[in-house]
C-alpha cells in the first residue's frame, strides 16, 4: 500500500529543507502535502517540532538515537536506523493495523532534521548503552 511513500516522503523532506533554509518557514503547499502524505499525525508532529521536543543523542562511538518528549510528557527513544518508536500509536497504527507509515514522534524527528532544528546532546558510550537498553537519560 505504501510502496510509493519513501520516494514521496524523501522528496517532501528535501523540499522542506530547501525552503526552510531560505525562509525559516514551511509554505502552505508543503504543509498540505505533509497532511496528505502522513495524515493526522502531521499536525501533531509539527506541534512537537514547535515545542523543540526532539533531541539527537550521540556518543563518541558514533551511535545515535533520537529522544522525543511526547505531548503527555513521556520521553520516547526513536531509532531511525530501524524506523522504530516505542509509543503505543506506533505499535497500534503502524505495526498492528498497518494504517500509516510512522507515528508523530518519528515524523517529528524527520521534520526537525529537515529543518535543522534538532536539539543535540552528547553522552558517554556508557550512557548510550543505558539508553539503548531502555533506560531514559535526559
Amino acid at each position: 500500500m505504501y510502496s510509493f511513500l519513501p520516494a514521496v516522503a524523501e522528496q517532501l523532506f528535501k523540499d522542506i529543507q530547501k525552503t526552510y533554509q531560505e525562509t525559516s518557514q514551511i509554505p502552505d503547499d508543503l504543509l498540505l502535502a505533509l497532511k496528505f502524505v502522513f495524515g493526522s499525525c502531521a499536525l501533531q508532529a509539527l506541534d512537537l517540532v514547535d515545542q523543540r521536543s526532539v533531541t539527537c543523542v550521540s556518543s563518541p562511538s558514533g551511535r545515535k538515537a533520537f529522544q522525543v518528549m511526547g505531548g503527555s510528557g513521556r520521553l520516547y527513544t526513536c531509532f531511525m536506523s530501524c524506523h522504530f518508536c516505542p509509543c503505543p500509536a506506533f505499535a497500534h497504527t503502524v505495526l498492528r493495523r498497518n494504517e500509516g507509515p510512522l507515528c508523530k514522534h518519528i515524523l517529528a524527528v524527520y521534520l526537525c532534521q529537515a529543518m535543522g532544528v534538532t536539539q543535540q546532546e552528547s553522552v558517554s558510550d556508557q550512557q548510550m548503552s543505558m539508553l539503548l537498553s531502555g533506560t531514559e537519560i535526559l
